[in-house]
Parts: structure tokens; sequence; C-alpha cells
């Protein structure tokens, strides 16, 4: 796959999935239980005070925290499937179809469960600074052991399709050590656990925010900095290295940056399938652009949209329910794959 002449829609494009985000933003933080009209969550996020205290009290204690977690969601886990992608040549490769998610997964069901409640209190809702970093830390760990395994394993199979059920039996592996865990676990840290695997946007405290902000936002920078790497092993790994690529410098840089964009991702939202994967399909679907310097900010930016849009599902407006956002990611993602395999003439020649 060479790289494509960006095209003169390109900026119209950007202009229109960026108005898309600000619609979903101010529907996603105005529709839910209790409706907040569209000019008054405009008010409210100018920082306009509102007769209405209960408004604004749901908007920047609830819905503003959630919305903006399901950006950082949506563009961290989007461009870390682009890169594996890019880097496995592999269009099905992703976090979670990798088994990095597990990888994360695992490293804090490690602290939660095994470790017993000292630790295992920290990983409640009420996080606080130290409890968070702890977290951080462990997904990181789990996801950059797992996506260094399977690094190790693409040396000795060059078959694309023999990887990806590799990754798929190294997530059944950390699943299964979780489940004996779980098994010499109390009840209490038990429940807490299966809460957390269901994924969710919200309870986050501006404080973990912030890390999360952080922490994507550098893995975001970093995955521009690697952009004209990326396009280089476009044209393969040999003749990246005959031009002077250092191969094994920018692999290990992709482990790291994968693990700290989807470990921390998973740490404080749990495990969310299918967005690494189907998103830069659909980034490559409005844009059939090659250049990673403009398809990773496309993939981000089609990653925030598609997150709220799900996060706007899953609040099920109107009601006083919320489903797991890990349904609604892969009612919407499992059509993408399933069509992404239908229309290829065959994993082995996608990329």
């Amino acid at each position: 796959m060479k790289a494509t002449q960006p095209s003169i829609h390109l900026p119209l494009l950007f202009i229109g999935l960026t108005f898309a985000v600000l619609g979903l933003l101010l529907l996603d933080i105005g529709l839910g239980s209790v409706k907040i009209p569209a000019w008054v969550s405009v008010q409210l996020l100018l920082g306009l005070e509102q007769e209405n205290e209960v408004w604004s009290n749901i908007l920047y204690k609830i819905r503003l925290p959630r919305a903006l977690t399901a950006m950082l969601v949506g563009a961290g886990l989007s461009v870390s499937g682009l890169q594996m992608q890019t880097l496995f040549r592999n269009p099905l490769a992703g976090p979670s179809i990798l088994g990095i998610t597990s990888g994360a997964s695992l490293g804090v069901a490690f602290v939660m469960l095994f470790s017993g409640s000292a630790l295992g209190f920290a990983f409640t809702k009420s996080l606080d600074f130290w409890g968070s970093w702890i977290s951080v830390g462990a997904a990181i760990l789990g996801a950059s052991a797992v996506m260094l395994l399977l690094l190790l394993l693409a040396w000795r199979v060059k078959d694309n399709v023999i990887l990806l059920i590799l990754g798929l039996m190294i997530g059944n592996l950390t699943m299964a050590l979780v489940s004996v865990g779980q098994y010499f676990s109390r009840p209490e840290e038990i429940q807490a656990y299966l809460l957390w695997s269901f994924g969710s946007l919200g309870g986050l405290s501006y404080v973990q925010l912030q890390i999360l902000f952080v922490l994507v936002l550098s893995g975001l920078l970093l995955s521009m900095f690697l952009a004209q790497s990326l396009n280089v092993l476009l044209l393969g790994e040999a003749y990246a290295q005959s031009l002077g690529l250092p191969i094994y410098r920018i692999r290990l840089a992709l482990i790291l940056l994968t693990g700290v964009l989807s470990g921390s991702i998973t740490a404080f939202c749990g495990p969310i399938a299918f967005v690494g994967v189907a998103v830069p399909h659909l980034a490559r679907a409005v844009s059939p652009v090659s250049d990673h310097k403009i398809l990773t900010p496309l993939t981000a930016l089609c990653g925030i949209a598609l997150m709220l849009f799900c996060d706007i599902i899953a609040k099920l407006p109107g009601s006083s329910y919320t489903l797991p956002i890990n349904a609604v990611t892969a009612l919407i993602g499992s059509p993408i794959i399933i069509l992404v395999i239908l229309r290829s003439r065959g994993l082995r020649h996608s990329f």
C-alpha cells in the first residue's frame, strides 16, 4: 500500500467532522434522563451562569466528564488500532482482537484480585490520585507485555491470519488467568472487577480525567511524530530498513505507545472492544488516504464521533437506564468488521 496524495476535499472533510463532533457533544451532554436544552448546554459550556442549578450540576458533574472521557477513549483506541494494523499489516489488528486489551485487564486484575483488599479498594470509583497511577501502571505493563509477545511471535510467524489467531489465543490465556484470580478472590473483589469489566465512561473524577487526558494527548502527539515512519513501513520492512529506518526502535516505540494508549484507557474505563479495529476502516472509507500524517488525525476524529454516538445510545435518552458501553460498541463495531472481512479479497493481501 503506497501513500496517496492528499485530496482537495480533505479540508472540507476535517471541517465537517469537527462540526459533527461538536453537534454530537451537544447531544451527548443534553440528552439523558433529564433533558437539557441545547442553548442551555452552550451557555454552560461558555461559562455563563444559569438559574437552574440542577442543570448546571448535571452537566458539570456527570455529563461533561463522561463526554470528555468518551472523546479521549475514541481517539486513543482508534489511533492505537490504526498503528497496529500498519505494524502487523493486518486489517483485523486491534487492541481487543489481538489480546492487548486483555493484557491490560490482566494487569488491573492482578492488583484487584491477587493483591488483596489493600490495593483492591484503590480500584473502586473513588480512586485517589495515587490509586489512579497504580491502576494505569498495571494496565500499561499488561498491555505492553502482550504487545511485546505478539512482536516476538511476528518474527517467527509471517502469516497474518495465523498471527491473528495467536493473538486471540493469548487473549484467552490472559482471561483464563483472570478467572483463576476470581476463583480465589472474595465476593466484593469479584463484584468490583466484574463491574469494571463491563466498561464505563462515567464515574471519573476531574483528577482522573486530567491523568487520562495527559496520557492520551501525549500518545496522540507521539503518534503524529511516528507518522512518517509508519508510511515507510507500508512499503515493507525490508525496503524500510534499506532506507535507513531503525525498525527495532520503531517497533519498541509502537509497543510502548500502544501500551500507554490502550492500557490507560482500559485502566480507567474498563475493556472497550471493537473501537480500535473498526474506526480505522471508517476513516479509510470516508477518505482513502494512506498517509499517516493525515490518516492519524482523521482516525482520531472518527473515533471521537463514534464514541460520542455510542454514548448517546448507551444512555437510552428519555429513560433512567444506561447500557454497558461494551454492548453498544459491539453492536456498531461488529457489522463493520464483518463488512471488512466480506469485502476483502483475502486477509493475507489486505495490506
